[in-house]
């Protein structure tokens, strides 16, 4: 029985839709709930998507601390293959509570206390290692996940799917592919 879903397809055509809209809304993403359900997806996307934030391609020096961080977020998810069992847990946790030390200042608003965030791919890095370590099988995890990495603000569309968005759903899409493949060549 075949792996292959329609979750590729559907992906693609929200890349599509801001091509021609320009923009699209970020539920668009809620496909890849069913995607996770099943086992293993999840922390295999995690883990892919924590090595795309902290890839380097178009970013930013860091230095001090941050620069740490991404340096031991790369080594870590290095050694670990793309499945959440061959991540090193303790090493896992023990990064997860240094990057969430890191970037732990709020600040109060009108409304309630707010997170603030300067380096958003550490952030991506915290909240992949977290659904590795303890939110394996949480579909709703994953989608926000993903709504945080392809998310982008345009003063035309606000914060969205819009421009720079469509590679990383693009990126997305190819990666659950080759998923599908690999679990269909699994016998």
């Amino acid at each position: 029985m075949s792996n292959q879903t329609k979750v590729p397809e559907k992906l693609l055509k929200v890349v599509d839709e801001i091509a021609t809209q320009g923009r699209a809304n970020l539920t668009k993403l809620t496909v890849l709930k069913k995607w996770f359900e099943r086992p293993g997806r999840l922390p295999a996307f995690a883990l892919w998507l924590a090595t795309q934030a902290v890839s380097g391609k178009g970013k930013g020096k860091a230095g001090g601390e941050a620069a740490a961080l991404f340096k031991a977020s790369r080594v870590l998810l290095a050694a670990a293959d793309s499945k959440a069992p061959g991540l090193d847990l303790a090493a896992a946790e023990a990064l997860y509570d240094r990057l969430r030390a890191f970037q732990n200042e709020y600040q109060h608003q009108q409304w309630g206390a707010v997170r603030i965030v300067h380096h958003w791919d550490l952030m991506l890095v915290e909240q992949a290692l977290e659904i590795c370590l303890w939110y394996s099988a949480s579909p709703a995890r994953g989608y926000k996940l993903a709504a945080d990495y392809c998310q982008n603000y345009d003063s035309r569309y606000g914060n969205g799917l819009n421009g720079p968005s469509r590679e990383k759903i693009q990126e997305i899409a190819r990666f659950l592919r080759k998923v599908e493949a690999a679990e269909d060549a699994t016998p």
